[in-house]
């Protein structure tokens, strides 16, 4: 297990909290998503959100424009 304080902070948009700044990430090892620990800019609360339920936020001078749906089952759904 790995943690690691990322410097500078990583702007995200966590599904379902909002948008944030990762100022950490656990790594748990093999055969487990990365955890980003994630301050909530709107409630101020942290979350330790699982790498599918993250995306990194828009950035207009980067030209990342707003990322596409994921194209695999939600985290913990089973595909058909």
């Amino acid at each position: 297990m790995s943690f690691t304080q990322l410097h500078p902070p990583v702007p995200l948009d966590v599904e379902g909290r909002g948008k944030g700044l990762a100022f950490a990430v656990i790594d748990y090892g093999p055969e487990h998503n990365l955890i980003w620990v994630t301050a909530i800019d709107d409630t101020g609360e942290i979350w330790c959100a699982p790498n599918p339920k993250v995306r990194m936020q828009r950035n207009w001078t980067l030209g990342r424009d707003m990322p596409a749906p994921a194209p695999h089952a939600p985290f913990g759904v089973a595909a058909e």
